[in-house]
Order: structure tokens, then C-alpha cells, then sequence
């Protein structure tokens, strides 16, 4: 009985030194990744968000909503998982809509994801840095109209 012990003390002390690996920031480790991306009140990110908005509510909802305006911008984080993650930057703001009522907007700001990062008008270069302001796509969620839930209660899937 002492054997397997020792042999699973053995296998658990292997495991662990695997686990505590040095951690390399991703940008060092794939060259597309510069671990930059605007920031939450950036104009560019805030003109996706308002176009994606605009063509989903009218193409899909057809309820004609709009956002006026931005503000009470808030960095919820950046990098939260580690330097070895993609870069991202998690923020809140404030959306004024065209019917009057104020909504929360959480959205996800993430470096060459692409497809995969929400940017679905416009698929992002992975090569050939141009600069930042195209690199990088935006995964948004307004509270309360998030019809399927596909975020979760309160737009939860888009925090840290």
C-alpha cells in the first residue's frame, strides 16, 4: 500500500512542476500580439459597438433602436487572467438610446481574435501590423436586451 502511495506523491509532485511553469506574456510567444488595445472610451470602439448595435436591431429585432450617446466609461480590466493570455480589456459605459432610456453596455475589448472576438463586419488582419486601431475586435452586450441571454444575467459573460 506504501508503493502506490509514494507513486502518487511522485506523480502529484510532477504535476505541480509542470503547473508552475514561468508565465510569458503572449506577446513574446506569438508575434501577431503587440498586448495592446484601445482604450474603453476610445472613438473607434464606441463607433463599432453603436454600428453592430444599429444593424442588429434593425436587421434581426426591427426595433428601430439606436445609441446617442456614451458615457460614465469604466475599466473593469485588462489582462485579468495574466500576461500569457490574449490581450484583453473589459470595460462598462453608460448608452443613451434613441428611445430615451439608459442602458449598461459591457463590452470586451481583445487583440487579433477576429471571428472569434465578435468582429464579425470586418475580419481582422492577423499579419502585417498596420496599426492598432485595426487589430483588434469588440464583443459588446447591452443589458437588458440581450434577448436569448447569451451573456447571462446582467451581461455577466463579459466580465473578468
Amino acid at each position: 500500500m506504501s508503493r502506490i502511495f509514494v507513486a502518487f506523491l511522485l506523480a502529484f509532485a510532477a504535476l505541480s512542476a509542470v503547473e508552475a511553469r514561468p508565465l510569458t506574456p503572449a506577446e513574446e510567444r506569438y508575434a501577431p500580439w503587440a498586448g495592446e488595445v484601445p482604450a474603453c472610451d476610445t472613438l473607434e470602439v464606441l463607433e463599432r459597438i453603436k454600428s453592430r448595435f444599429h444593424q442588429s436591431e434593425s436587421e434581426f429585432w426591427g426595433s428601430g433602436l439606436d445609441f446617442v450617446s456614451f458615457d460614465r466609461f469604466r475599466e473593469l480590466g485588462f489582462r485579468p487572467d495574466g500576461p500569457d493570455y490574449i490581450p484583453r480589456r473589459y470595460c462598462t459605459a453608460r448608452g443613451v438610446l434613441n428611445d430615451g432610456k439608459i442602458r449598461q453596455v459591457t463590452y470586451m475589448i481583445a487583440e487579433d481574435l477576429g471571428f472569434a472576438g465578435g468582429d464579425f463586419f470586418g475580419l481582422l488582419p492577423l499579419t502585417g501590423r498596420s496599426n492598432l486601431m485595426s487589430n483588434w475586435g469588440v464583443t459588446f452586450c447591452v443589458d437588458g436586451l440581450d434577448r436569448h441571454y447569451a451573456y447571462g444575467q446582467g451581461c455577466m459573460a463579459l466580465r473578468p
